[in-house]
């Protein structure tokens, strides 16, 4: 068949008899282009070459690097491993055969040469690389496709996360950068206690991600609150507050459907359920809505339950002025063992310049002076 030079497979030929190149070559020339070499040095130079050849003919008895090494170096190269590399040699013997297998090669054609065996079986290896070729190419661009895929995946979650909280955020405006605060600090209190006994193996890497990109969603259940609840400049009454407090409610169903609608379990919105659900629970178990006690609470709740008081604290509300960082900081921390994980607040209290600092860089207003001059 003939083959436009550029479209033609390219065969290294390498031996160190002259007589012998000449003759295989003149035997391939007209189906293949043809490199030689005369020795495994530069057998080895030639194939690690720019246009690598697409099969190899190798001599086995040649001065200094004999082809057996020449083989062994071959497949020992991750760039050069997979071409495919025929011996041909004088060698007959069973022994040096299956050591010429054993180093990888894929076939033994043995001197003199029958030029119809060496063209049919150069063929066949051929045929053979250009199918590894492609199923390892589609390999590659299969993964390529999946990461792709799995990245646009992420971003229409973070997306979609940006959405849904933004949304929730306009029913109270007065909430602010109270999200992006939150999730921070859950991020930062996590981090610190990723080595802690009893949060090590939920507290991985991967978890906290997680946290930091569901954490804004621990109050979309106040999507479903009456305004007149939701806004009202005053604090509110007990029927007031016990349809406020459905908002825990509301929000863990509704990322329990989209759960389900999912198919199953999906790690992210387990954390986001979990978090929207019980980070009003106390340590205690006083608080809402199930009156879950202690380790009972999910531990991502736990994290918002400390972000989400401490940031309540020090904001501005139309019923409450904001406290200090340190009138903030006593509240969390007469809290230990009643409403919140008593090891949480001890990380709490070592990480309070942290959530200072947080607090500063999102700042509801321009003037953050309360938060950067008070003293720790």
């Amino acid at each position: 068949m003939t083959m436009d030079a550029d479209k033609k497979p390219t065969i290294l030929v390498v031996d160190d008899t002259p007589d012998n190149l000449i003759l295989v070559s003149s035997l391939l020339k007209h189906e293949y282009r043809i490199k030689v070499a005369s020795d495994g040095q530069a057998a080895l130079r030639i194939a690690a070459g720019q246009e690598q050849p697409d099969l190899i003919l190798l001599d086995i008895m040649m001065p200094d690097m004999d082809g057996y090494e020449v083989c062994r170096q071959l497949k020992a190269d991750l760039q050069l491993r997979d071409i495919p590399v025929i011996f041909l040699t004088a060698r007959t013997s069973i022994e040096d055969e299956q050591h010429g297998l054993e180093l990888g090669a894929v076939d033994y054609i043995t001197k003199p040469i029958s030029p119809p065996v060496m063209l049919a079986r150069i063929r066949t290896h051929l045929k053979l690389k250009a199918s590894a070729d492609f199923l390892r190419n589609k390999s590659v661009y299969l993964e390529q496709e999946v990461q792709r895929r799995m990245r646009q995946v992420l971003e229409v979650q973070d997306v979609t996360i940006e959405m849904m909280a933004s949304l929730a955020e306009t029913r109270d405006n007065e909430t602010g950068n109270h999200i992006r605060r939150t999730q921070n600090y859950v991020r930062t209190l996590a981090q610190h206690l990723q080595q802690h006994p009893r949060f090590r193996s939920f507290l991985t890497d991967t978890h906290i991600e997680l946290l930091f990109k569901s954490a804004p969603l621990h109050d979309i259940g106040k999507i479903g609150i009456p305004d007149s609840i939701l806004l009202k400049p005053g604090r509110l009454d007990q029927y007031e507050f016990d349809v406020m407090k459905t908002h825990a409610t509301l929000g863990g169903e509704a990322i329990a459907r989209a759960e389900r609608h999912a198919g199953g379990e999906i790690p992210f919105l387990r954390i986001a359920k979990e978090i929207a659900f019980s980070h009003h629970e106390k340590w205690d178990g006083s608080g809402y809505p199930q009156g879950l006690i202690g380790d009972e609470i999910p531990i991502a709740a736990r994290l918002m339950a400390i972000a989400d008081v401490y940031d309540a604290l020090i904001s501005s509300r139309v019923y409450k002025a904001p406290m200090s960082h340190e009138e903030a900081t006593k509240i969390i921390s007469a809290g230990k063992s009643s409403h919140f994980d008593p090891d949480m607040v001890d990380a709490f209290l070592e990480l309070q310049e942290a959530f200072r600092a947080i607090a500063a860089r999102y700042a509801d207003h321009p003037e953050p002076a309360e938060l950067e001059t008070s003293e720790a």
